[in-house]
């Protein structure tokens, strides 16, 4: 999956394709080079349509 960070130096959001439970520790900020940058945990929303009905009789 596609992991999203942040740098805690430069405050930089950047994007990483890494295999699930990949070792992270040696990251390096692209922007400013800063090591350990933050894994952002971003939200998500489910898309439906707003037409869908539940059991109407």
């Amino acid at each position: 999956p596609v992991y999203e960070y942040q740098c805690k130096k430069c405050w930089e959001k950047f994007e990483v394709l890494q295999k699930v439970g990949a070792d992270d520790t040696d990251l390096n900020c692209p922007n400013c080079g800063a090591p350990n940058p933050e894994k952002v945990f971003s939200l998500f929303s489910s898309a439906g349509s707003k037409s869908e009905s539940w059991g109407s009789a």
